[in-house]
């Protein structure tokens, strides 16, 4: 999964053609989602959620609820024509976290059903039929840069134009970083297809605002990347604050006054910034801070009723494992 520090929503096609020098800034964490596929003796297919200790059991594909717990998984089988498996699903991110917990999942599924067919799949063909596969199931345009933090790992700017999308690996230490930041689940769910498909229209029909403060959240994500690089955390801190800022006058609901409170607090005890993950409106909170104060910021968001996800940096992105046996 991954934290978005800069940039994020112009990832959505076509925004970022509607502006210059687009790119967006995120960091992979070792919150991880996970899908193991078991071939079977019968054509039935067998679906578990370790998460929510659901189970289903059908004949055919054809027979898959399209309930939202399932809608995922069952168009992922239906591109890919599963059958006779047992697939167990397991995520780390608490739903609605903002932390692309869905699109993990996602890849971690594609591949998963791509190595069961024996098909070599590019990087990029991957992450566009994953891409593609979560705008069916959420019937809004996805964003490009969730998903390649869960196939590549590490820090990068995902840059986007008229050439394309390119993800670009930062050259940060990733214990530098990972050693300062603090992600918190504030306990509120969100909807980020919701929040994004409301910006389009708004940006997609030229409001003057909107577009002013697309052009500064486009300045801060060029402002923070050679902060970044050069591990100046003071100024990557007082981007994350601008960039937050702006992104609060993006739509309504994109904070709440719980969330505001536990901002508010991290930054109190000495985090350098602190934004909400993904659209807003709920979901996690990154907060960075000096390696001394990490503990005060954990304490105070804990403190303020948010909960504290345990990660690092995760270098290793998209693994492969064959011959291990699902869960019971």
């Amino acid at each position: 999964m991954r934290i978005d520090l800069a940039g994020a929503t112009l990832d959505i096609w076509p925004l970022y053609l509607y502006h210059a020098d687009v790119q967006t800034l995120n960091v992979a964490v070792t919150l991880k989602a996970r899908c193991w596929l078991q071939t079977r003796d019968d054509r039935r297919l067998i679906l578990r959620s370790l998460d929510t200790k659901q189970r289903v059991e059908v004949a055919h594909r054809s027979a898959l609820p399209d309930d939202a717990s399932w809608r995922l998984l069952k168009r992922i089988i239906e591109f890919f024509e599963g059958e006779g498996l047992n697939i167990v699903i397991q995520s780390d991110s608490p739903i609605g976290a903002g932390i692309a917990g869905s699109s993990a999942l996602n890849v971690a599924a594609c591949a998963a059903f791509a190595k069961w067919q024996g098909r070599s799949l590019s990087p990029d063909t991957l992450l566009d039929i994953a891409r593609n596969i979560e705008a069916q199931v959420i019937n809004v345009p996805t964003g490009a840069q969730d998903y390649r933090p869960a196939y590549y790992g590490g820090i990068s700017a995902i840059e986007m134009g008229v050439g394309g999308i390119t993800r670009v690996a930062l050259d940060v230490e990733a214990s530098a970083i990972g050693d300062r930041l603090i992600v918190a689940y504030s306990g509120l769910s969100r909807q980020s297809g919701i929040n994004n498909w409301q910006v389009m229209k708004r940006r997609i029909d030229g409001e003057p605002s909107l577009i002013d403060h697309f052009e500064q959240i486009c300045l801060v994500a060029r402002t923070m990347r050679p902060a970044l690089v050069a591990g100046d955390w003071r100024e990557v801190g007082h981007q994350m604050n601008r960039e937050w800022e702006l992104r609060k006058c993006l739509a309504p609901g994109v904070t709440t006054p719980a969330i505001d409170n536990l901002i508010k607090q991290a930054r109190s005890v000495g985090a350098l910034g602190a934004k909400v993950c993904g659209a807003g409106g709920g979901g996690c909170i990154v907060s960075l801070a000096e390696p001394a104060d990490v503990v005060a910021v954990s304490s105070a968001l804990s403190s303020g009723g948010a909960t504290i996800l345990p990660c690092d940096v995760d270098t290793n992105g998209l693994e492969i494992t064959l011959g291990v046996a699902p869960p019971e």
